[in-house]
């Protein structure tokens, strides 16, 4: 897990558009790279247990009702599976390195708007922790596993980064995004902690 500063460091391929462009503007925040993500199902066994779930489901011919029905269940075991205690120890402490471990902050992939919000973060930090698990169990929403199903036949996924950026979700600031020459800039009170598109 990497600060914005460190990420700033790095390669652009390797942290990606958004984040070195975040960086470059002097915004502050972490960045949970994919390999956090996949190593999170990996320990609990979920593609497996995920692919089970949905095993029922024919991509040609789909029950919405019944897919609604599983989306709500691996929505839930996304989000209430534990992550093992090293993995959460470096979270924290990255957490702090960023500086985000108390007050708000907010989740999000990078190049989307959607958010998932922690107020009241206290130290250690597992309000935020519970956040990104939010957005991570967000993949397997009815309409994001319909899109899928849709577009290729299948459930599966790939892990991506997660950015977490202090205060709550920013709102779009046209002038902003003129300055800096990009369709959209976020911010909220601590500054701009967004360019997603």
């Amino acid at each position: 897990m990497l600060t914005f500063a460190e990420a700033a460091r790095r390669p652009e391929p390797e942290v990606g558009a958004e984040l070195a462009q975040l960086a470059a503007h002097g915004a502050h925040g972490m960045l949970v790279p994919a390999a956090f993500e996949e190593a999170y199902y990996l320990n609990f066994n979920l593609p497996e247990q995920l692919g089970r779930l949905f095993s029922g489901i024919n991509p040609a011919r789909i029950n919405e009702d019944t897919l609604e029905g599983l989306c709500e269940q691996a929505q839930q075991l996304v989000r209430t599976s534990v992550l093992i205690n090293d993995a959460v120890q470096l979270f924290y402490r990255a957490l702090g390195n960023a500086g985000l471990n108390t007050g708000t902050v907010h989740a999000r992939r990078p190049g989307t708007r959607y958010a998932e919000e922690a107020a009241h973060v206290i130290p250690p930090g597992t309000a935020a922790l519970h956040a990104v698990k939010r957005l991570w169990g967000r993949d397997w929403s009815f309409e994001q596993v319909l899109a899928r199903l849709d577009n290729t036949g299948g459930i599966g996924i790939e892990a991506r980064p997660t950015l977490l950026l202090a205060g709550p979700p920013g709102q779009p600031d046209a002038a902003l995004a003129r300055e800096y020459g990009v369709q959209t800039a976020l911010v909220n009170h601590t500054g701009l902690v967004g360019l997603p598109e």
